[in-house]
């Protein structure tokens, strides 16, 4: 339209009188798509050196969250053979991993950047593998085996054992986890991760084992023991998750404040293990496992045996409602924290919380969609939650 008034023109004597179509000249259309070519290429240019710049703390081990022009070049001309190609295959095998596991926390990554959004999707990536390792073990036996090497993992790389440097540490990956969890344990970034969350998980993995151990009773027995089985599933990892999110921030940091940030996030981690207990019931009953409190159980004359035999009984309902009273309270308590985070990562973490808190929120109507046993939350309304969550 522009171009019809004669905004703007190009001189008669400069020009070839050739028009593509009424009212744009083959110089313009000539123009503009070279402009714009070059915008789309600066761009591509741009997000390729930022990647380099965020996936290659060895070649780069300083980045701030602006970078000069000259380090943007400097990511773009590092030669392809200086990539660390381990580095790249391990963060691709992580988020498809994030992607197939967990649709929720999938979409939530997708508001992280940078080293952050790398390391809690490395993170994830550790955890769903070791869990992956103890849960498709072919016996007790086998699972109590992995959860020793993922021990001694911890043990070699904390330094917890004498003589072992880093190099011996990827050795004994390499020699004793098989070639689909090596990555997830190499490129784990220990150096920033404190290791008591880590070996409590593994301690919530014991407990799971003990489900199938033969002469033990179910060992959530009340309402005590199921809050630190949920601290040391989730707990742990809501604590690891923080400690990266300080670990990658510039802003100044109150220590006191931060350990209240810190044990605010394990308890909202407890609230959405609650979540995925309340969901998961009929999955977990295949597998011989029941999350609910047997003294709760006995309140509704039910025992585990009930709950695996018919874990969709209209008995348990009112069980699994008063599992998600619990979570939304915790979570209602725990939700402020998220507020004092890091300007960075608190609209990122508000997606991740209220994503996962949705599935609880669905669980509450009745008629809930469910696909392969557990109540599912639809792709539209996903996304108006982590809209919502992020303009809050």
């Amino acid at each position: 339209m522009a171009l019809k008034r004669g905004t703007w023109v190009i001189a008669s004597d400069t020009k070839l009188g050739w028009h593509l179509w009424d009212g744009l000249e083959i110089e313009e259309a000539f123009f503009f798509l070279a402009t714009n070519v070059l915008i789309v290429f600066g761009l591509v240019a741009f997000d390729n050196s930022l990647a380099i710049l965020q996936t290659f703390p060895s070649l780069f081990p300083v980045v701030p969250s602006l970078p000069s022009p000259w380090m943007l070049v400097k990511g773009l001309l590092v030669p392809i053979s200086n990539y660390d190609e381990g580095r790249i295959q391990g963060i691709t095998e992580a988020l498809d991993r994030l992607r197939k596991k967990s649709r929720s926390f999938y979409l939530a990554s997708g508001v992280f950047h940078g080293r952050l959004k790398i390391d809690l999707v490395l993170l994830y990536s550790f955890c769903r593998v070791a869990d992956d390792l103890v849960d498709n073990a072919s016996s007790v036996d086998d699972a109590r085996h992995w959860i020793k090497h993922l021990n001694r993992y911890l043990d070699h790389t904390y330094g917890q054992e004498e003589g072992l440097n880093c190099l011996s540490v990827t050795d004994f990956i390499r020699s004793t986890f098989p070639l689909s969890a090596q990555a997830a344990l190499t490129l784990l970034p220990t150096s920033y991760l404190s290791p008591t969350p880590l070996y409590d998980l593994l301690k919530g993995f014991e407990t799971d084992l003990e489900f199938s151990s033969p002469g033990l009773s179910f060992p959530i027995e009340d309402e005590a023991s199921l809050q630190v089985y949920a601290s040391r599933v989730a707990g742990t990892v809501a604590k690891a998750c923080i400690e990266l999110v300080y670990h990658h921030t510039n802003e100044p940091i109150n220590e006191v404040e931060r350990r209240n940030i810190v044990q605010a996030g394990s308890r909202m981690g407890i609230a959405l293990q609650y979540v995925n207990i309340a969901r998961d019931i009929s999955v977990d009953a295949r597998i011989s496992r029941v999350y609910l409190p047997t003294t709760w159980l006995k309140g509704k004359d039910l025992t585990p045996g009930d709950i695996l035999r018919d874990p969709e009984t209209a008995t348990a309902e009112p069980l699994r409602q008063k599992l998600l009273d619990q979570a939304i309270d915790i979570y209602s308590h725990a939700r402020g924290a998220i507020e004092l985070l890091p300007l960075e990562a608190r609209a990122p973490m508000r997606v991740a919380v209220e994503s996962y808190m949705e599935i609880g929120r669905t669980l509450r109507n009745p008629g809930y969609k469910v696909k392969a046993g557990r109540a599912t939350v639809p792709k539209w309304r996903r996304i108006g939650v982590a809209w919502t969550a992020l303009t809050q």
